[in-house]
């Protein structure tokens, strides 16, 4: 869990730096077979939200030697979905975020505070 935390925070960070907002972060390791957590936010244009996932790839890649296993959603970037396994990062366009409700349907995890 310690481990994971270092990454979770570099996310975030890689994030706020792309100016994504409204980041949540779900421990949901006790109601999920396929992940520990997601990391969901929003940015403000499908531009912002390719340079959201892009500056993650690059940066996590570099920096950590780690690559998403799959992406979904690059080209049209109303949701990009970006799996690395043990985390999952969702960023979605404001609107689609508020349609889908990502965070209302993993309740049964637990929001991380960083």
């Amino acid at each position: 869990m310690k481990e994971n935390m270092g990454i979770l925070k570099k996310v975030k960070q890689i994030i706020e730096d792309k100016k994504g907002d409204n980041i949540t972060i779900i421990n949901v390791s006790e109601v999920s077979s396929f992940t520990d957590f997601f990391i969901v936010c929003q940015g403000y244009n499908s531009r912002q939200n390719q340079a959201i996932c892009d500056e993650l790839r690059e940066k996590l890649k570099k920096e950590d030697n780690i690559r998403p296993a799959h992406v979904e959603g690059y080209e049209s970037a109303d949701w990009i979905l970006m799996d690395y396994l043990d985390f999952i990062v969702h960023v979605f366009s404001e609107e689609t975020r508020e349609f889908y409700k990502v965070e209302r349907l993993w309740n049964d995890g637990k929001i991380v505070e960083l």
